[in-house]
């Protein structure tokens, strides 16, 4: 991958560069952006001008041979290690390298993929995955070894915030002091939740949200869009351009998202007095429950945004708001004064526990009725 298949983020692409053209490679850098905004795909493009001697960005006087070896992302300098769990193929034990085939696949159909799509890749959306000690020892017994072309030896580590802390306790030292000629590259979209250890060894590279117009752009030149049509769903990805490609393919989960969301939210609106729209949000909370874990936490989140765009609207911040309801029945204009100064910070801190506790495997359908019931009554709280 070149950093020309990279949508904007044009400092970062300097600083990488010439860092490189200058010889100041640092041993453990961490790449911290939201989902879309091309951490991973500049991971890569990175480590393909690092491992292939390449200058002035691009293949130009670099080594063609490596360059085709990086088009599969087969290089044997590269390693990848990412989030796995048991599969139908994989009984126990699982680490990245028995899932090398599904990750290059999914990178070639989408290098700006969000966990979500990976976990549908595997097939196991009712499953968490980790970056687990089985990982490290996998890590460690790789970067043991020479390498092959006698160059570096990179290793991307993706979504780093789902190690454990036995994986993360095992790196430290390797990630502190690596052999030489071996570079670290982590990647994240959350900061917050990487230990304090690990964060405190690499020097951090902060990733904003892709701008309208490079996901316009981009968009128009691999789908062939109208311009007008183009700029619409770049707004609605909201700096984010794999939500932008979903939006193309209609393909977004969002959609099935706000269907549980309005019916969700109507439920909860009838519930107040009102006995038999209780027996609604049990039967919902049941439903939503079947799904996986991931699926219930994207959605969610795509809740928390669904109401902080509500507020944005209340308070007259329509430049600021990009969601655009596909429901006739349901205007955000017509919810939008019901969230508010009063009880905004309640919603935000019920839906983030409800999270938290499903990450740790708490049973969903007592987490979602507790909150469906909690909701009915901060949904009818009536701003001073």
């Amino acid at each position: 991958m070149l950093f020309s298949d990279i949508l904007g983020q044009e400092h970062l692409k300097n600083h990488l560069t010439q860092s490189v053209d200058k010889g100041r490679i640092p041993h453990a850098q961490l790449f911290v952006g939201p989902e879309g905004s091309g951490t991973l795909p500049m991971a890569i493009a990175y480590a393909q001008y690092v491992l292939c001697s390449n200058t002035h960005r691009e293949n130009v006087n670099g080594n063609n041979a490596c360059n085709l070896k990086f088009k599969s992302l087969s290089h044997p300098d590269l390693h990848f290690a990412f989030p796995v769990t048991t599969t139908d193929k994989i009984k126990s034990k699982p680490v990245s390298n028995f899932f090398l085939e599904e990750w290059r696949s999914l990178l070639n159909q989408q290098p700006y993929c969000n966990l979500f799509d990976w976990y549908k890749q595997l097939g196991v959306d009712n499953k968490q995955g980790q970056i687990g000690v089985d990982e490290a020892q996998e890590i460690v017994k790789s970067l043991a070894l020479k390498s092959y072309e006698g160059g570096y030896k990179i290793m991307l580590i993706w979504m780093v915030e789902k190690m454990n802390l036995a994986c993360a306790n095992k790196l430290l030292k390797l990630i502190e002091e690596p052999p030489s000629k071996t570079v670290f590259i982590l990647i994240a979209e959350d900061e917050e939740q990487i230990i304090s250890t690990i964060r405190s060894r690499c020097q951090t590279l902060h990733f904003s949200p892709l701008a309208v117009e490079h996901i316009k752009n981009a968009i128009i030149k691999n789908y062939g869009l109208e311009i007008s049509v183009a700029t619409k769903i770049a707004h609605q990805a909201n700096g984010n351009y794999n939500k932008a490609c979903d939006l193309v393919y209609q393909d977004s989960e969002d959609l099935q998202f706000e269907k549980w969301f309005i019916f969700w939210i109507r439920s909860a609106f009838k519930a107040k007095g009102n006995k038999s729209a209780i027996h609604d949000l049990m039967s919902w909370s049941e439903e939503i429950a079947k799904t996986g874990r991931e699926t219930q936490k994207q959605f969610l989140h795509f809740c928390l945004n669904f109401f902080r765009q509500a507020l944005l609207l209340n308070y007259g911040a329509d430049k600021l708001v990009y969601v655009e309801t596909k429901s006739e029945n349901f205007k955000l204009t017509n919810f939008a004064p019901y969230v508010n100064d009063v009880n905004i910070l309640e919603i935000n801190d019920e839906f983030q526990d409800a999270i938290y506790h499903i990450e740790r495997n708490g049973n969903s359908k007592i987490i979602l009725t507790d909150l469906s019931i909690k909701l009915t009554r901060l949904l009818h709280k009536k701003t001073a």
